[in-house]
């Protein structure tokens, strides 16, 4: 018999996949990239993204399952923050100035 159990939090939804015959458990994950690409897109728009002492820029807003499966891509984990900053830089910036992540940018211009 299978089970299935869900949680949400935030714009994340984990669903727990029980199968108690094979004894198995699978883990899915799905966020709702909507609001976030539709808020990007304002952002883009808005201004140059610049604070006002040109201190700070603001470039992309990406959810944190993105990450993680960047990183898996990268190195086979999926633990983000268990990257050295270097790495970290160079997968924004390659995945960022591609055309197939654009809508994560909330600022023009190249990393």
């Amino acid at each position: 018999m299978s089970k299935r159990f869900q949680e949400q939090e935030g714009l994340i939804k984990t669903t727990y996949h029980s199968d108690d015959m094979n004894r198995q458990v699978v883990v899915e994950r799905n966020v709702n990239y909507k609001p976030i690409i539709d808020h990007n897109k304002k952002m883009f728009t808005h201004n140059d993204g610049y604070s006002k002492s040109k201190d700070l820029k603001r470039v992309a807003s990406i959810p944190t399952l993105v990450l993680e499966l960047w990183t898996k891509e990268y190195n086979g984990s999926n633990n983000w923050f268990a990257l050295k900053k270097e790495e970290q830089q160079k997968i924004l910036k390659k995945k960022l100035n591609s055309n197939e992540f654009q809508y994560f940018r909330t600022a023009p211009g190249k990393l």
